[in-house]
């Protein structure tokens, strides 16, 4: 990854806490809990965008610290199940996601050369992940969850 392609991407991961902030702002009930069948509502979106930028800033830590990592594996699906994001307040979830992005963010502008090849091994893909890769998730993360987001404020209104 370049030095531009790791700034574009940074960017990119530092609007998407604002962007998802402002596509949830003042909605009603129904619509955060608007759910299709088999698919998360937006209450667990939100759930899920502020625990996985945990595990980014988790995963990445590992990558940058330790000798030999692996990535712990986890089922996002079993976690929104599990701990409560349809019952969390909306507004908290999206602060830690945006002050968790902020943290990590503040970590990834202080690389020295060669970081972003270091790498974990990854067991879901069953491979080594760099930290580049690691980055170009992160900063897609956000807008795939927006663009979903916005799909079930549509949904929801027509139902």
């Amino acid at each position: 990854m370049t030095e531009a392609e790791l700034k574009k991407h940074l960017e990119a991961a530092e609007k998407s806490p604002k962007q998802i902030a402002a596509a949830v702002s003042g909605l009603p009930e129904e619509t955060l809990r608007y759910k299709p069948p088999g698919k998360w509502c937006i209450l667990e979106i939100l759930g899920h965008l502020a625990d996985m930028e945990i595990m980014y800033a988790y995963r990445m830590r590992q990558i940058l610290a330790d000798k030999k990592p692996v990535i712990a594996p986890i089922d996002q699906n079993e976690w929104a199940n599990h701990l409560g994001y349809i019952e969390a307040p909306p507004a908290e979830q999206v602060a830690l996601y945006g002050l968790n992005r902020h943290n990590t963010l503040r970590l990834l502008r202080r690389l020295k050369p060669g970081d972003l090849e270091k790498g974990a091994y990854h067991p879901e893909r069953k491979r080594d992940v760099t930290l580049a890769e690691m980055v170009e998730m992160m900063a897609g993360h956000g807008p795939n969850h927006l663009e979903q987001i916005e799909r079930l404020k549509k949904e929801a209104g027509k139902k």
